[in-house]
């Protein structure tokens, strides 16, 4: 029986994935002026749910970035290519979290209005996010929902990122729950595969993003794969219906 509710973060409260990906497309193009910020934008989107290392340093690789950002390391006092272009994306991504009205056009009142509506019913909350905690908290505080979560965990808490369970599991033992208690919801192909890994039940609230890779991948039961957003609560009630 499900008895708690757990929520990704980017892409699904808010979409801040795109934001991310336009932060890295910027800082792309000012280490390499004149790359198509619309190929690095296409390129994050296949790795969307990682981390912020494994993205830096796939898009450094893809678009050769790796030289110009090595004569940009002293600058930030990092000693990796990769750091020096996360830390020029992060600089363009801090910009955008200061910008409250911003993140408020972003959110995904769907998935908000379920949160609200889970909570109502009595089911316990948790948050699970690959994103560092002062972002985290940024992001909760301008959407109202600093308090909305009983259990909030975030990158600093875990050493290994999605598709790893670690995360969703912490997020049972702080709980006090079993896996098999806890429905997830996730917007990504590496959320949906770190919920299942982990034992829990999973749905997967698509977007523009993220919807092509679950198209094309049998990655989920397609009952439980959301496209449109006036299903979602219809599609949990039956995921949570068919947990027992």
């Amino acid at each position: 029986m499900i008895r708690a509710v757990i929520f990704d973060l980017d892409g699904t409260l808010i979409e801040t994935e795109r934001l991310k990906a336009q932060s890295y497309a910027w800082a792309a193009a000012e280490l390499r002026p004149g790359i198509s910020e619309g190929d690095v934008v296409a390129a994050f989107i296949e790795l969307v749910g990682r981390t912020r290392e494994e993205v830096a340093q796939g898009l450094a690789a893809r678009f050769e970035l790796e030289a110009p950002a090595r004569a940009r390391m002293a600058e930030f006092g990092v000693h990796e290519p990769w750091q020096a272009f996360a830390a020029i994306r992060l600089r363009c991504y801090d910009a955008m979290l200061a910008d409250a009205e911003l993140l408020r056009a972003n959110r995904y009142q769907h998935n908000i209005d379920l949160l609200q509506e889970v909570r109502r019913r009595g089911y316990r909350t948790a948050l699970c996010s690959m994103s560092y905690r002062d972002q985290v908290r940024r992001v909760l505080e301008v959407l109202g929902l600093a308090e909305a979560f009983e259990v909030v965990a975030t990158r600093e808490d875990v050493r290994r990122a999605k598709p790893d369970p670690e995360i969703d599991l912490l997020a049972a033992r702080r709980l006090d729950l079993p896996a098999a208690a806890c429905l997830v919801i996730e917007d990504s192909p590496v959320g949906v595969q770190a919920a299942r890994a982990a034992g829990m039940a999973v749905v997967a609230v698509t977007t523009p993003l993220t919807r092509p890779a679950f198209q094309d991948r049998d990655l989920l039961d397609p009952r439980w794969v959301v496209e449109d957003p006036k299903t979602v609560q219809a599609v949990v009630q039956a995921r949570i219906e068919a947990a027992g």
